[in-house]
């Protein structure tokens, strides 16, 4: 009689478990960023590539420099890489670089959150941003890898340029933001902090925000005391109109409430 056994019976069968965990986890972690990544249940779809979405949940940005008027004219438009539709940023009353003329903004406002946002710049040069709470940039330039380029905290913190997909390709930035806190006079404590994923990797860690930059024509705050007269005010998830063409799509939005001041995911 034979004394061999099978796999199986050799292996005991929650180690064989264990190591299928070991080996799927890190597909699940990447499948929770970078382009594609589907919005969990808690999620709010801000703009899933329809027209209904986009006047559903923005409007302009009523700053000092608004010259848009309403219905938001971002262009539906066709997808150039995959099936189904996207919204250009290129609308005609910020034509050259005229920040704050045509941007949009959610409705709703916010605190803390997980912010997913798909973007591709159809030519060199392409220039936008994403603002969180509608004071902190995270920069949208092609071309550009400095402190003031593709995927930088604006002004204060560079991203690797390499993680770019470059033109005519979707990007995709995921988010984790903590406002700013107060003490009980009012008094700025704790600085808005972030950690961001670009395309799939970590290119910011904890990373505290000093100001908002721009002036009054940027975003919330951005005309007091240079930009760093933050205020407790929440705000939305705003898209820079600068008269290129860059493209949105899959933007949903997850509120959080991050006691602690870590932001990392």
């Amino acid at each position: 009689m034979s004394h061999s056994k099978t796999i199986s019976e050799r292996i005991p069968v929650a180690f064989i478990f264990s190591i299928f965990l070991v080996v799927l986890m890190p597909f699940q972690l990447l499948a929770q960023t970078g382009v594609g990544a589907e919005a969990p249940k808690e999620a709010e779809m801000l703009f899933n590539g329809k027209k209904r979405s986009l006047h559903k949940n923005w409007t302009y940005w009523e700053g000092p420099r608004l010259a848009a008027e309403l219905p938001i004219k971002w262009e539906i438009v066709s997808d150039p890489v995959d099936k189904g539709t996207a919204v250009s940023a290129n609308d005609p009353a910020g034509a050259g670089g005229k920040y704050g003329a045509a941007d949009i903004v959610t409705k709703q406002k916010f605190t803390d959150f997980r912010l997913h946002v798909e973007f591709l710049i159809k030519e060199e040069g392409g220039n936008s941003g994403v603002y969180l709470q509608n004071r902190y940039e995270i920069q949208i330039l092609d071309g550009d890898s400095t402190d003031h380029g593709m995927a930088a905290v604006i002004n204060e913190k560079a991203a690797p340029y390499r993680v770019y997909n470059g033109v005519g390709k979707w990007n995709a930035y995921d988010i984790q933001f903590r406002a700013a806190r107060f003490d009980d006079s009012g008094k700025l404590s704790e600085k808005a902090m972030t950690t961001i994923y670009f395309n799939g990797e970590k290119i910011h860690e904890n990373v505290s925000i000093q100001q908002v930059w721009g002036g009054a024509n940027s975003g919330l705050d951005g005309g007091r005391d240079g930009g760093k007269g933050i205020t407790n005010r929440p705000g939305g998830i705003k898209l820079q109109a600068e008269g290129h063409e860059v493209l949105f799509r899959n933007i949903w939005i997850q509120r959080l409430n991050l006691e602690d001041p870590d932001t990392d995911f």
